[in-house]
Protein backbone atom coordinates (compact mmCIF):
# COMPACT_ATOMS: atom_id res chain seq x y z
CA UNK A 1 0.00 0.00 0.00
CA UNK A 2 1.40 3.49 -1.00
CA UNK A 3 1.39 6.65 1.43
CA UNK A 4 -1.68 9.53 0.60
CA UNK A 5 1.24 11.96 -0.63
CA UNK A 6 2.42 8.87 -2.97
CA UNK A 7 -0.56 8.38 -4.29
CA UNK A 8 -1.94 12.09 -4.96
CA UNK A 9 1.07 12.55 -6.81
CA UNK A 10 1.09 9.42 -9.05
CA UNK A 11 -2.83 11.31 -10.03
CA UNK A 12 -1.32 14.21 -10.59
CA UNK A 13 1.09 12.76 -13.00
CA UNK A 14 -1.46 11.14 -14.51
CA UNK A 15 -3.98 13.91 -14.97
CA UNK A 16 -0.51 16.01 -16.18
CA UNK A 17 -0.09 12.93 -18.59
CA UNK A 18 -3.24 13.74 -20.01
CA UNK A 19 -1.83 17.09 -21.81
CA UNK A 20 0.68 15.75 -23.86
CA UNK A 21 3.38 17.98 -22.30
CA UNK A 22 6.64 17.40 -20.68
CA UNK A 23 6.08 16.92 -17.42
CA UNK A 24 8.30 18.61 -14.88
CA UNK A 25 8.92 18.70 -11.18
CA UNK A 26 7.51 22.71 -11.64
CA UNK A 27 4.39 21.61 -12.97
CA UNK A 28 4.00 18.83 -10.41
CA UNK A 29 4.67 21.14 -7.66
CA UNK A 30 1.97 23.71 -9.15
CA UNK A 31 -0.95 20.97 -9.55
CA UNK A 32 -0.17 20.11 -6.01
CA UNK A 33 0.29 23.62 -4.31
CA UNK A 34 3.81 22.20 -3.35
CA UNK A 35 7.60 22.90 -3.61
CA UNK A 36 9.63 21.58 -6.94
CA UNK A 37 12.38 21.10 -4.54
CA UNK A 38 9.68 18.25 -2.49
CA UNK A 39 8.77 17.12 -5.53
CA UNK A 40 12.26 16.48 -6.62
CA UNK A 41 12.57 14.30 -3.85
CA UNK A 42 9.74 12.66 -3.71
CA UNK A 43 9.87 11.84 -7.86
CA UNK A 44 13.28 9.82 -6.59
CA UNK A 45 11.42 7.55 -4.20
CA UNK A 46 8.53 6.56 -6.38
CA UNK A 47 11.69 5.68 -9.19
CA UNK A 48 13.01 3.34 -6.28
CA UNK A 49 9.25 1.91 -5.81
CA UNK A 50 9.43 1.81 -9.80
CA UNK A 51 5.62 3.80 -9.75
CA UNK A 52 7.50 6.50 -11.79
CA UNK A 53 10.59 6.75 -14.53
CA UNK A 54 12.34 10.23 -14.51
CA UNK A 55 14.66 12.14 -16.74
CA UNK A 56 15.29 15.69 -16.56
CA UNK A 57 15.36 15.96 -20.47
CA UNK A 58 12.15 13.72 -21.03
CA UNK A 59 9.88 14.51 -17.65
CA UNK A 60 8.08 12.26 -15.20
CA UNK A 61 6.13 9.58 -16.69
CA UNK A 62 4.34 6.57 -15.04
CA UNK A 63 5.93 3.11 -15.23
CA UNK A 64 3.13 -0.11 -15.70
CA UNK A 65 3.07 -0.49 -12.19
CA UNK A 66 2.40 3.41 -11.75
CA UNK A 67 -0.22 3.53 -14.55
CA UNK A 68 -2.27 0.95 -12.96
CA UNK A 69 -1.78 2.36 -9.32
CA UNK A 70 -2.70 5.99 -10.41
CA UNK A 71 -5.96 4.47 -12.94
CA UNK A 72 -7.49 3.07 -9.51
CA UNK A 73 -7.50 6.42 -7.65
CA UNK A 74 -8.37 8.19 -10.87
CA UNK A 75 -11.50 6.07 -11.10
CA UNK A 76 -11.93 6.22 -7.09
CA UNK A 77 -11.88 9.85 -7.54
CA UNK A 78 -14.49 9.99 -9.93
CA UNK A 79 -16.62 7.53 -8.91
CA UNK A 80 -16.85 9.10 -5.76
CA UNK A 81 -17.59 12.75 -7.07
CA UNK A 82 -20.80 10.78 -8.98
CA UNK A 83 -22.24 9.78 -5.59
CA UNK A 84 -21.75 12.70 -3.77
CA UNK A 85 -23.61 15.04 -6.79
CA UNK A 86 -26.46 12.02 -7.53
CA UNK A 87 -26.73 10.52 -4.44
CA UNK A 88 -25.91 13.14 -2.04
CA UNK A 89 -27.04 16.34 -3.55
CA UNK A 90 -23.60 18.00 -3.32
CA UNK A 91 -23.12 20.71 -6.27
CA UNK A 92 -20.27 20.19 -8.67
CA UNK A 93 -18.14 22.88 -7.12
CA UNK A 94 -18.17 20.87 -3.72
CA UNK A 95 -17.59 17.21 -4.87
CA UNK A 96 -13.80 17.11 -5.66
CA UNK A 97 -12.70 18.28 -2.65
CA UNK A 98 -15.06 15.55 -0.31
CA UNK A 99 -13.78 13.02 -3.25
CA UNK A 100 -10.55 13.72 -2.58
CA UNK A 101 -10.70 12.50 0.58
CA UNK A 102 -12.56 9.52 -0.06
CA UNK A 103 -10.12 8.30 -2.87
CA UNK A 104 -8.05 6.82 -0.22
CA UNK A 105 -10.06 4.40 1.19
CA UNK A 106 -8.95 0.95 0.58
CA UNK A 107 -11.12 -1.89 0.55
CA UNK A 108 -10.83 -4.86 -2.36
CA UNK A 109 -14.39 -4.51 -3.90
CA UNK A 110 -15.09 -1.40 -2.78
CA UNK A 111 -15.02 0.48 -6.55
CA UNK A 112 -16.50 -2.32 -7.97
CA UNK A 113 -19.46 -2.04 -5.80
CA UNK A 114 -19.77 1.81 -5.82
CA UNK A 115 -19.72 1.77 -10.06
CA UNK A 116 -22.31 -0.89 -10.04
CA UNK A 117 -24.41 1.04 -7.55
CA UNK A 118 -23.52 3.67 -9.76
CA UNK A 119 -24.88 2.37 -12.88
CA UNK A 120 -21.05 2.02 -14.59
CA UNK A 121 -21.07 6.05 -15.25
CA UNK A 122 -18.88 6.92 -18.12
CA UNK A 123 -18.39 10.58 -17.16
CA UNK A 124 -17.59 12.24 -13.50
CA UNK A 125 -19.74 15.96 -12.55
CA UNK A 126 -16.80 17.56 -14.62
CA UNK A 127 -17.39 15.83 -17.79
CA UNK A 128 -13.40 13.51 -17.14
CA UNK A 129 -13.97 9.40 -18.06
CA UNK A 130 -13.68 7.41 -15.53
CA UNK A 131 -11.39 4.37 -15.41
CA UNK A 132 -12.98 1.01 -15.64
CA UNK A 133 -11.84 -1.69 -13.77
CA UNK A 134 -9.14 -2.66 -16.43
CA UNK A 135 -7.90 0.89 -17.11
CA UNK A 136 -10.11 1.30 -20.56
CA UNK A 137 -11.95 4.75 -20.42
CA UNK A 138 -14.26 7.01 -22.86
CA UNK A 139 -12.68 8.93 -25.14
CA UNK A 140 -12.17 12.98 -23.63
CA UNK A 141 -13.57 15.65 -24.65
CA UNK A 142 -10.39 18.35 -26.57
CA UNK A 143 -12.64 21.19 -28.73
CA UNK A 144 -12.93 24.52 -26.26
CA UNK A 145 -15.87 26.77 -26.64
CA UNK A 146 -12.37 29.17 -27.72
CA UNK A 147 -12.71 27.01 -31.20
CA UNK A 148 -16.56 27.82 -31.73
CA UNK A 149 -16.63 30.27 -34.78
CA UNK A 150 -19.41 32.67 -34.30
CA UNK A 151 -23.24 31.46 -35.41
CA UNK A 152 -22.28 28.23 -34.05
CA UNK A 153 -24.11 25.91 -31.50
CA UNK A 154 -22.48 23.61 -29.45
CA UNK A 155 -23.31 22.20 -26.04
CA UNK A 156 -21.07 22.08 -22.85
CA UNK A 157 -19.34 18.58 -22.13
CA UNK A 158 -16.23 18.99 -19.58
CA UNK A 159 -14.64 21.45 -18.16
CA UNK A 160 -10.64 21.75 -17.71
CA UNK A 161 -10.62 24.01 -14.55
CA UNK A 162 -12.88 21.98 -11.80
CA UNK A 163 -11.50 25.06 -8.76
CA UNK A 164 -14.62 26.04 -6.98
CA UNK A 165 -14.28 29.80 -8.12
CA UNK A 166 -14.39 28.86 -11.85
CA UNK A 167 -17.24 26.39 -11.29
CA UNK A 168 -19.54 28.96 -9.50
CA UNK A 169 -18.97 31.15 -11.71
CA UNK A 170 -20.60 28.79 -14.41
CA UNK A 171 -23.15 28.34 -12.29
CA UNK A 172 -23.59 32.06 -12.19
CA UNK A 173 -24.19 32.40 -16.38
CA UNK A 174 -26.37 29.21 -15.73
CA UNK A 175 -23.76 27.02 -17.47
CA UNK A 176 -23.33 23.50 -16.51
CA UNK A 177 -23.01 20.16 -18.39
CA UNK A 178 -25.54 19.93 -21.02
CA UNK A 179 -25.91 23.23 -21.84
CA UNK A 180 -26.04 24.32 -25.09
CA UNK A 181 -24.07 27.10 -26.00
CA UNK A 182 -24.13 29.82 -29.19
CA UNK A 183 -21.18 31.62 -30.64
CA UNK A 184 -22.48 34.85 -30.93
CA UNK A 185 -19.31 37.52 -31.68
CA UNK A 186 -15.61 36.99 -31.43
CA UNK A 187 -14.40 40.37 -30.26
CA UNK A 188 -10.99 41.22 -31.81
CA UNK A 189 -9.69 43.41 -29.43
CA UNK A 190 -9.19 41.05 -27.10
CA UNK A 191 -9.94 38.09 -28.13
CA UNK A 192 -13.54 38.20 -25.66
CA UNK A 193 -16.51 36.32 -26.91
CA UNK A 194 -19.99 36.61 -27.05
CA UNK A 195 -22.12 34.02 -26.07
CA UNK A 196 -25.49 33.25 -25.67
CA UNK A 197 -26.73 30.44 -22.93
CA UNK A 198 -29.73 27.85 -23.68
CA UNK A 199 -31.36 29.86 -20.66
CA UNK A 200 -31.49 32.71 -22.58
CA UNK A 201 -28.59 34.70 -21.02
CA UNK A 202 -25.87 36.70 -22.90
CA UNK A 203 -22.84 37.39 -21.83
CA UNK A 204 -19.36 38.46 -22.74
CA UNK A 205 -16.56 35.80 -21.76
CA UNK A 206 -12.97 35.64 -21.86
CA UNK A 207 -10.54 33.65 -23.91
CA UNK A 208 -9.10 32.07 -21.17
CA UNK A 209 -12.69 31.24 -20.13
CA UNK A 210 -13.69 30.15 -22.97
CA UNK A 211 -10.70 28.01 -22.97
CA UNK A 212 -11.61 25.90 -19.87
CA UNK A 213 -15.50 25.20 -21.21
CA UNK A 214 -15.02 21.90 -23.72
CA UNK A 215 -17.80 21.33 -26.18
CA UNK A 216 -18.77 19.34 -29.05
Amino acid sequence: MHSLSEENYLKSIFNLSQTGKKITPTAIAESLANNPASVVDMLKKLVEKKLVQYDKSKGARLTDHGLKTALDIVRKHRLWEVFLQDKLGYSWEEVHDVAEQLEHIHHPDLADRLDKFLGFPEYDPHGDPIPQADGKMAKSFKTTLAEMEPKQQCRVVAVKDTGTAFLQYLKKLGIEIGSKINMVEKIDYDDSMVILVDKGVKTTVSKKFAESVLVI
